[in-house]
């Protein structure tokens, strides 16, 4: 019996440029047209689960805002549930500054704006969740909802997937709580430091595929002449991980889906396949 794929997390409207190199402090470089299109980790996921496959809920906030209205009918039009996705009166919906190199690589200013207003009302959300559910969560939005959300979720016996994307230090019992943990090498590293032990740990090394408790999987190859944008390319690993788990896949399968979804993420722009905010 396939679950569903709750999704708490954040909504950006991206503003993306394309540069030939990124500058350098106090440096100024031309930028190469301006796009707005969808993102923000939460959404980026969410959408990604649901091409996977997965029956998706997020669960955020936009602003009352042009931006935010055009998000919410874009994720209902990808056929994702989005009673969970807050309008709040007088704030500007999240956005994000992109700048996307020759080669692919990305640097991204995120300008939070309604993801930092999540409080009890989306916690809430999680309530309905139950053994055959998994919650997917990251850290663009206020970590004492993240902290709270998860703990409720496990406790209805959900399964959680945290996201330490970006990082930031949480409780011991959250991060125990999650099976497993998705971090980069860099959160991984920063979670060592912290002297977080999750119980289960799945470790992304881009190019390099991934380990999961140790048990390590090869990336999907892509050809450097096909890398077009890497921004969503996490996000796409964990919305496909969440879906595969969710339809009860085991470890070997769900990592292979993600890795899949990973290695296709790059070979287009923006943060999500066909991305326009229209």
């Amino acid at each position: 019996m396939s679950g569903r794929v709750v999704v708490l997390g954040s909504l950006n409207v991206d503003l993306v440029t394309r540069v030939e190199r990124h500058p350098s402090p106090g440096e100024t470089v031309l930028g190469d047209g301006l796009e707005q299109l969808a993102g923000g980790k939460g959404a980026n996921q969410a959408v990604a689960a649901a091409a996977a496959g997965a029956s998706v809920a997020m669960v955020g906030c936009v602003g009352d805002d042009a931006g935010g209205a055009a998000y919410r009918h874009r994720l209902e039009r990808l056929g994702i549930d989005v009673t969970g996705v807050r309008v709040c009166a007088g704030a500007p919906s999240g956005h994000a500054i992109v700048t996307v190199a020759d080669g692919g690589e990305n640097s991204i200013v995120v300008i939070p704006g309604a993801n930092d207003l999540l409080d009890e009302r989306e916690v809430a959300a999680v309530d309905a969740l139950g053994p055959v559910d998994v919650l997917l969560v990251q850290l663009e939005v206020p970590r004492a909802v993240v902290c709270t959300a998860v703990r409720r979720a496990a406790g209805r016996g959900a399964r959680v997937v945290l996201n330490t994307a970006p990082y930031a230090a949480l409780p011991p019992d959250v991060v125990a709580l999650a099976d497993p943990v998705v971090a980069n090498e860099h959160e991984m590293a920063a979670l060592a430091e912290a002297g977080a032990e999750p119980r289960s740990l799945l470790v992304t090394f881009g190019a390099n595929g991934a380990s999961w408790d140790g048990v390590t999987a090869p990336a999907h190859p892509v050809a450097p002449g096909e890398v077009v944008d890497t921004t969503g390319a996490g996000d796409a690993f964990c919305g496909a991980l969440a879906a595969a788990l969710a339809r009860g896949a085991d470890r070997a399968e769900a990592l292979d889906a993600a890795l899949a979804a990973g290695a296709a993420a790059v070979r287009h722009p923006g943060a999500q396949r066909d991305p326009e905010l229209t």
